[in-house]
């Protein structure tokens, strides 16, 4: 990363949070709604306290450790102390059903998750015997590990105990974190992450913000997406920012409190949670924000404008994918545009490629290079790039092709370069913020309504949805199913709830529209899903 020693090697994420503690010194560093409040002398402590617990109680040659814990300081503390012993975190999808939370702790090759038993009946999860507890290990902490930890962290050169921990040896590729993501058919992919696809990522925020020890950051993502990861963990962890954390976005009450409790003034969130805090925030409660971003799905003007009227402050677009670690392109808040710089923010797009990230437009078909203007194909290479799916070099061969990552999204550059995101060419919906496959949803209906050998009796697709970023629209030929009947079955199917449709969603049709070459004409069933559900459409 920028910078190095003579001594040590270059400054992985792990040396710069180390430095960031110590220089935050007696400075508030992390904070949650629990009540947990530490200094950065006090987080230091924690982390090295913890390192130690957990090196007793996983095996030498354990690399991979799963996490499930909502964003709360010792979420924040266990994902700290795994990196500094130089395993990879694995932050797993409380939101997912049972089947999907067990593929990804198998393709994973976890031995432990870390969580609570408490979490895990909240959220009707199981981990069996490979639950490490966190309250357990929390109370296996000795005097001895207190008293080691306290001369690491306040009295030991910090030089000595990078090499005490070997942190010299990480080398910038070396994977930090694997995040899972839906694959086109629903099917968990494992993107690996590294040192250095997530520390460019911090770059390039704090070129884009000018982080400072008075900022604030709330942290109401949770860290297993890759949005939340890098922006409310390592961000603060290594930089000069605090951070606030709240264990639920949509709770638009607490959020408001610790915003207001905390001066806070950044927030990291989607045009969802927006809505809701524009609805249900007092106004003064975020008096003190200067710089809030809605990214993971459309930005709509309607957003913009009633969190602006409520809180004089106007949300900026962002735009990412976990397999670009995740921000590719930002526009930059006003209150942090530096005078004589070129313009930064233009609304309507999502802004310009972040620091040492390039974009590309190409043919959907042939695959040439566009001109600005023209829509297409957009393409990102950059240190932001993934190092691959986990085990699929297959799957990793067909998105990243010299470099380039295909983000299957349709867009437009313009001759400033200015991103704007014109349409999806993969048939996903951000719902909620959420990546949804259409075909596994799809699957899952046509099973329901007696489809057999490949059949197909419905297919999904979605309009734009004032509330959710997208809502998912099923037509059908004629059944003499209920949709009501299909909705709870796909329920009792253990479907994730963003993945099933309204039963006012579903459209009976004569027949579904083919394309001469014997495909699904999804073009037409889109435009068919608009004309019948205009109102979404004008949203």
């Amino acid at each position: 990363m920028a910078g190095s020693d003579a001594t040590v090697g270059p400054l992985v994420l792990q040396r710069l949070m180390l430095r960031a503690c110590r220089s935050a010194g007696r400075r508030m560093k992390v904070a949650d709604s629990l009540g947990t409040r530490m200094t950065g002398h006090e987080l230091l402590l924690a982390m090295l306290v913890v390192k130690r617990v957990l090196d007793r109680a996983l095996a030498a040659d354990e690399k991979r450790v799963g996490v499930m814990l909502p964003p709360t300081v010792g979420g924040a503390v266990v994902n700290a102390a795994l990196a500094l012993s130089g395993r990879v975190a694995v932050n797993l999808n409380y939101t997912s059903s049972q089947s999907i939370l067990d593929v990804c702790i198998e393709r994973a090759g976890l031995r432990h998750v870390i969580s609570s038993p408490a979490f895990l009946a909240r959220v009707k999860l199981d981990l069996g015997a490979r639950l490490l507890d966190a309250g357990t290990l929390r109370k296996q902490a000795t005097g001895f590990d207190k008293g080691v930890g306290f001369v690491q962290a306040r009295l030991m050169p910090l030089g000595m105990l990078e090499s005490a921990f070997g942190l010299e040896r990480i080398r910038p590729d070396d994977p930090l974190t694997i995040i899972f993501t839906s694959g086109s058919t629903g099917d968990p992919k494992g993107v690996v992450l590294s040192q250095e696809n997530v520390g460019s990522n911090v770059r390039a925020i704090d070129h884009l913000l000018h982080l400072s020890p008075s900022d604030v950051a709330l942290g109401v993502l949770p860290f297993f997406h890759s949005y939340g990861y890098t922006t409310t963990l390592w961000t603060p962890l290594t930089l000069d920012p605090a951070v606030v954390y709240h264990t639920d976005p949509r709770d638009a009450q607490v959020v408001g409190r610790l915003a207001r409790e905390h001066h806070a003034t950044l927030l990291m969130a989607t045009p969802t949670f927006l809505r809701i805090y524009a609805r249900r925030t007092p106004t003064e409660d975020f008096s003190s924000l200067e710089c809030v971003f809605g990214a993971a799905e459309k930005l709509p003007k309607d957003v913009c404008d009633a969190f602006e009227k409520k809180f004089g402050v106007r949300p900026s677009e962002a735009y990412g994918a976990t397999e670009l670690s995740p921000l590719v392109a930002a526009n930059v808040p006003a209150s942090r545009h530096v005078p004589g710089r070129p313009s930064d923010a233009r609304e309507g797009t999502v802004g310009k490629p972040i620091l040492g990230c390039r974009a590309r437009i190409t043919d959907r078909e042939v695959g040439h290079e566009l001109p600005a203007g023209k829509d297409g194909l957009l393409w990102v290479a950059g240190p932001n790039v993934m190092q691959g799916y986990l085990d699929r070099p297959d799957l990793t061969a067909k998105v990243v092709k010299d470099g380039w990552y295909c983000t299957g999204d349709i867009a437009r550059l313009d001759t400033e370069g200015f991103i704007t995101i014109t349409g999806r060419e993969s048939r996903f919906s951000k719902v909620g913020g959420e990546m949804v496959p259409h075909i596994s949803v799809e699957e899952a209906i046509n099973v329901e309504l007696g489809a057999a050998d490949g059949e197909l009796f419905a297919v999904v697709t979605a309009v734009p949805d004032r509330a959710k970023g997208e809502r998912l629209v099923v037509f059908h030929v004629p059944t003499a199913r209920d949709p009501k009947d299909v909705v709870r079955r796909l329920q009792e199917r253990g479907l994730p709830n963003l993945w099933i449709p309204g039963a006012d969603a579903f459209v009976e049709i004569p027949e579904l529209p083919m394309l001469g070459s014997g495909k699904l004409d999804l073009k037409h069933l889109s435009e068919m899903a608009r004309d019948r559900f205009a109102e979404a459409h004008d949203a």
